[in-house]
């Protein structure tokens, strides 16, 4: 078992190259490799002591190895990672524009038309690898059946959570980043609160649900009943966004596209 830090994406290329010679290989949150070490006494940091901090990390946790991306989901990955810099970029340039002095409003103008055109360019491409792709095509064409999923949810769903139809869930809800965790203490009962996951299909959820509580019945009926049950806005977005989940995670893993006339939501998520 080879076991690797996360440092911002450098660590991809060495993981892959030694999964495709053979060797078991964990990439770990550095975050965990860092608080191992304080549990240990080992509050300085250099290089020499993060090797041997790894090292024991490793013997004592026996992380799991996971099969890492092919190059082909990595690619897909890393240009959704672009068109979300681009949308960023665009929203600030808009936002500048309100309040922007006349000598300037032209040069943003310009901005703002190619980053739209940037856009339109990076959206066709993204379509068309998940149309080359015979598996990822019957992925997206049962995963946009949903009403409320579109195209920016699905493909990240293809790239950033390629495990989604073989997993149970529990699973679905801690890799989803929708997973609520207890904080209790002895007779005290804590807030719950999400923690973790996937950050991107967090995001990428929560904008699908924010659309599938107005326009897909199923989950409307699912939000409003929590709601009318006292829940707040936020505990029953959380809720109703584990239950998309998990409901994809099922549709994917038997097969099948978006039936209304089937109670989707009897899929279980707790």
């Amino acid at each position: 078992m080879i076991v690797l830090e996360a440092t911002g994406g450098y660590e991809t290329t060495v993981a892959a190259e030694l999964q495709s010679t053979g060797f078991p290989v964990a990439v770990v949150n550095p975050r965990h490799i860092r608080d191992f070490a304080r549990s240990t006494g080992t509050l300085a940091k250099t290089d020499i002591l993060d090797a041997k901090i790894i090292a024991r990390y490793a013997a004592t946790v026996k992380p799991t190895s996971r099969i890492l991306p092919t190059e082909e989901t990595r690619t897909l990955g890393v240009i959704i990672m672009r068109r979300r810099q681009v949308v960023t970029m665009l929203i600030a340039e808009n936002n500048r524009l309100h309040t922007a002095d006349a000598a300037v409003k032209e040069r943003i103008k310009v901005h703002i038309n190619w980053l739209e055109q940037e856009l339109e360019d990076i959206n066709k491409e993204l379509k068309q690898k998940v149309q080359d792709n015979p598996d990822w095509k019957e992925k997206d064409e049962i995963l946009q059946s949903v009403p409320g999923v579109g195209p920016n949810l699905s493909t990240t769903l293809l790239a950033d959570f390629p495990e989604l139809g073989n997993l149970n869930r529990k699973q679905v809800a801690a890799l989803g980043g929708v997973a609520p965790f207890n904080r209790d203490s002895g007779k005290l009962r804590g807030k719950r609160s999400i923690w973790g996951g996937r950050d991107m299909v967090r995001t990428a959820t929560y904008m699908a649900t924010f659309s599938a509580i107005r326009f897909n019945p199923l989950l409307k009926s699912f939000f409003d009943r929590l709601t009318a049950a006292g829940k707040s806005f936020k505990t029953a977005m959380v809720a109703c966004m584990r239950k998309l989940l998990c409901i994809l995670n099922a549709m994917l893993k038997n097969r099948t596209h978006w039936n209304s006339s089937v109670n989707q939501l009897k899929v279980p998520c707790y």
